[in-house]
């Protein structure tokens, strides 16, 4: 890993001698990424690059510990891809408000590997491989796709890729200076810096096998696991097709009969489908918007394409309802109850690893610090909360003291859940939410947090707060639903759901 590292330092400095600090000004709405970046299309590439990411030692084990990509999909994705446009946005200011965020993040994901070795997401050459497999990945889409770049279009692109890693790092010195250095770096990267860890096999056999539904089948999960039975080995097959030969020897990623065929055919039916359809319906917010929905996003021809598309899904999913009626949804007013079981499952292991421990407490906070857009004092006052309450989780639910709580310890002492330290995570949550300090979480504020309408969830608020959640409100609803007492559409769509 020393060499490798040697190496990409030696070519991403300038004949002076000097490192040469890509130009930031290379981003925004005007650059090639930023058009990627709103091509639905572009999931594919992330999806490879992830695969490559994982083979990466310190990658793979921060994956594994730490990510909840396994367990919350389509969450990870949405955030991955808003965090991505952010950092190209026009505002320098959202930009470097995001580029603090990340590495505030990063900053808390350390730890050892199954090997004892230390991973630290701020490794700057993991930094730079992450970086490296998203701009080789874009190339391997866009060539399968049957778009063919130039070679001043790839220097530009690179270029791009370069002043996004440079806005993280504050330079880009462990990536090579030109595309022409990049290849040999990539190529030695396969070759020596990676290798066959337990995160690639998650990723394309866990990861597809289990995939939890979108939107529109969330309630048929019988119905969806059908058809993943089909799609997941097919979804594994095409980007495995996609990746590297060299790669998928190293990794012992057999090479099935047809694949090449069926990940160019996906590919390329891609491609066409981007040039024929109208741009709002190929872009990835109209897509994540019909995966993922939130109130209110969205503007212009885009938005116009995502309502029409949801009119469509809310339509099919009546009919589906209507044809395959469930007997769960006789008389129910809202969410069934979950058991111990399920609670524990569905909300408290965040990363799904059969276990709660820190990570899974942060993740939480990750993902409600994301939605907020929180500034580092509010953030870190989010995430004490949270460790204070892990604290106190340890102390009342890890009977044999091994740092990390069973689903049989959950369940013999769940009541304990609700203590001092999680009502300290519902006082600071409310303060965090309540943006304009006013002591109540007002409409634009709750759709913010929970990006859902203000209406669906409000029932059992305080009539006197005039269509507000008052703080003791507030805080009660987040403690039912945390102690697994009371169930919660709203809370159900921040931690819950997929």
């Amino acid at each position: 890993m020393s060499d490798t590292t040697a190496t990409a330092g030696s070519h991403a400095t300038a004949a002076s001698g000097e490192p040469a600090t890509p130009d930031s000004a290379l981003l925004g709405p005007h650059s090639l990424l930023h058009g990627y970046c709103n091509d639905a299309r572009w999931g594919l590439a992330v999806v490879r690059a992830t695969v490559l990411e994982a083979a990466h030692p310190q990658i793979g084990a921060a994956l594994l510990d730490n990510s909840t990509f396994v367990a919350h999909p389509w969450r990870r994705l949405r955030n991955t891809l808003t965090s991505t446009q952010r950092i190209l946005d026009a505002d320098t200011g959202v930009r470097d408000r995001e580029v603090s965020r990340l590495n505030r993040m990063h900053a808390r994901i350390s730890g050892d590997d199954a090997q004892g070795r230390p991973y630290n997401a701020m490794d700057p050459e993991a930094r730079a491989w992450v970086v490296a497999t998203l701009f080789e990945s874009t190339l391997t889409m866009s060539r399968l796709s049957g778009e063919s770049l130039d070679g001043p279009t790839m220097e530009q692109l690179y270029a791009e890729f370069r002043a996004f890693l440079a806005l993280l790092e504050g330079d880009a010195d462990h990536l090579p200076l030109t595309l022409r250095q990049f290849w040999p770096y990539f190529d030695d990267m396969l070759a020596r810096g990676l290798e066959n860890t337990e995160a690639i096999r998650v990723i394309l056999f866990r990861l597809f096998a289990q995939v939890p539904p979108p939107p529109l089948l969330r309630g048929r999960p019988a119905v969806w696991a059908v058809g993943r039975t089909v799609a997941g080995p097919v979804a594994a097959a095409v980007i495995m097709a996609s990746l590297p030969e060299s790669f998928r020897r190293q990794a012992g990623l057999g090479d099935l009969p047809g694949a090449q065929a069926l990940s160019r055919g996906v590919h390329l039916g891609s491609g066409v489908a981007t040039r024929l359809l109208p741009q709002s319906w190929t872009r990835t917010d109209t897509l994540m918007g019909i995966l993922d929905p939130a109130p209110g996003q969205g503007s212009g021809a885009a938005a116009g394409a995502l309502a029409a598309l949801n009119r469509r899904r809310s339509q099919a999913a009546a009919l589906f309802r209507l044809l395959t009626p469930d007997p769960e949804d006789a008389g129910s007013g809202g969410p069934a109850a979950r058991s111990a079981d399920r609670f524990f499952a569905e909300v408290l292991d965040q990363t799904g690893d059969g276990h709660l421990d820190w990570p899974d407490l942060a993740a939480m906070a990750r993902e409600i610090a994301t939605r907020l857009d929180l500034g580092e004092r509010d953030e870190t006052r989010l995430y004490d909360a949270y460790a204070d309450w892990w604290r106190e989780l340890l102390g009342a639910l890890d009977a044999d003291g091994d740092g990390r709580i069973t689903r049989q310890e959950y369940a013999a002492t769940a009541a304990s859940l609700a203590g001092p330290a999680l009502i300290k995570v519902a006082e600071v949550l409310f303060d965090v939410a309540d943006s304009d300090g006013d002591q109540s979480i007002d409409a634009a504020e709750y759709r913010t947090l929970f990006r859902r309408a203000f209406e669906r969830d409000l029932a059992g608020a305080d009539p006197d707060a005039g269509g507000r959640y008052s703080r003791g409100e507030f805080v009660r609803e987040f403690l039912a639903f945390m102690s697994g007492q009371r169930p919660s559409n709203a809370y159900d769509a921040l931690l819950a759901q997929s």
